[in-house]
């Protein structure tokens, strides 16, 4: 079965397996849920005519949810493609709650890229669909409160995201970011639960071992993308500093997914892409021959095309003051290394055993064969990621109301 289905032929398929004038959802709660797209990622009307969505591809991750033990409220949202964890969520907290966004003033002055505005114009939804005289998009869930909680799901860097909101909804900043009320904090119970799945928790060495080495992104691209990955937060020297800062909250249900799609080297027989890596070494990892083609040459022992230089696979550093980058760092998804998705360092984590405990992640396991990608159902031959997001429904709407 391919990883896309067409939306409706899923509703239909759905709907039909629900009883006859079933009227409530299954669960114990029925909260809505927010989907948190992952770095250069995109909201669900980015490329609307053409029905790609980033939650689904040809097909549609959200709606899958909305029906499945449903009817349930599962929201897509969009938010800065290549913007840092602070921003990303006061961007989503003005699409949830309403209002317009504001970066913060001091983090502006601090942090801010040359010219950006504290208040960007354009950025605004209306709460009230009654009073939205400049006819701003509606919010998505202006009730939002501790009594109208939510649950998040994030992919990528939309996991560590949706870390940052918590961290600001619940602690506010330290510095005057000018009375915004995101940046008051005390609110707690705001949210139910948060899952990452893919998310790069401790960091990822593609910023490492591909973004400083390859000639090509010597360009204003490439600086910006080194800016945003290498110089901070998804690289794991800077996680490890935004993990001091983004702290696991007590108040929480945290979930936790990961991916691997390469395996250990063999001389013959084993599931990899022997074009890519026709040798190899049982020490290293190497892509999967259905890893999506355009991650491949990064993902294994080396870079290729490439002068000896080590890919996610391969790659190590031990230089004094930084994160320590050994062999466990090898099995990735194409994008993040396997072993930074499974919790914050530092941060209380278990194996989820079926009982959900709050301010520890709960870790579901590693996803094997499913690249950055595949784990969306983004169009590539394997089985579909739909029974992932059935077992997170089961398990959040299940949590205590």
């Amino acid at each position: 079965m391919l990883r896309f289905n067409h939306g409706l032929l899923v509703l239909a398929a759905l709907c039909a397996s629900v009883p006859a004038g079933a009227a409530a959802a299954a669960g114990r709660n029925n909260h809505p849920v927010v989907l948190v797209h992952g770095f250069l990622g995109f909201g669900p009307d980015t490329f609307e005519h053409s029905g790609f969505n980033y939650w689904g591809g040809y097909g549609d991750i959200a709606l899958h949810m909305q029906v499945y033990r449903g009817p349930r409220t599962v929201f897509a949202a969009a938010v800065g493609p290549v913007s840092s964890n602070w921003d990303r969520a006061a961007d989503l907290y003005a699409q949830i709650k309403g209002g317009c966004v504001d970066y913060g003033a001091a983090h502006v002055r601090k942090y801010g890229l040359p010219g950006q505005q504290q208040k960007p114009s354009g950025k605004c939804w209306a709460a009230d669909p009654k009073n939205n005289p400049e006819n701003h998009p509606l919010a998505l869930y202006p009730a939002w409160d501790a009594q109208h909680p939510v649950h998040f799901i994030g992919h990528s860097q939309g996991g560590t995201t949706i870390r940052a909101l918590v961290e600001l909804l619940e602690h506010g900043s330290p510095d005057d970011e000018g009375g915004h009320e995101l940046f008051k904090g005390g609110k707690v119970g705001w949210i139910r639960s948060v899952t990452t799945i893919s998310t790069p928790h401790n960091g990822t060495t593609f910023a490492d071992a591909v973004l400083n080495v390859l000639p090509p992104l010597q360009s204003p691209l490439g600086e910006l993308l080194k800016h945003r990955w290498a110089n901070w937060e998804l690289s794991p020297d800077g996680a490890r500093e935004f993990n001091t800062w983004a702290r696991t909250s007590p108040h929480i249900y945290y979930y936790s997914v990961g991916t691997v799609a390469t395996e250990a080297g063999a001389w013959c027989c084993n599931g990899t892409d022997r074009v890519i890596a026709p040798v190899q070494t049982t020490f290293y990892q190497y892509p999967r021959l259905d890893m999506i083609p355009a991650f491949k040459s990064a993902a294994g022992e080396w870079i290729v095309p490439s002068v000896l230089q080590h890919g996610l696979g391969g790659y190590t550093q031990q230089a004094a003051g930084r994160v320590l980058v050994d062999s466990e760092w090898f099995a990735n998804d194409g994008v993040v290394n396997t072993a930074s998705m499974r919790a914050p360092g530092g941060h209380p984590v278990r194996s989820y055993d079926g009982k959900p405990v709050k301010g520890a992640w709960n870790f579901l396991g590693n996803y094997q064969g499913y690249d950055h990608f595949d784990i969306l159902n983004w169009p590539n031959p394997g089985p579909s990621a739909n029974p992932l997001y059935e077992r997170i429904s089961d398990i959040i709407f299940d949590l205590p109301p």
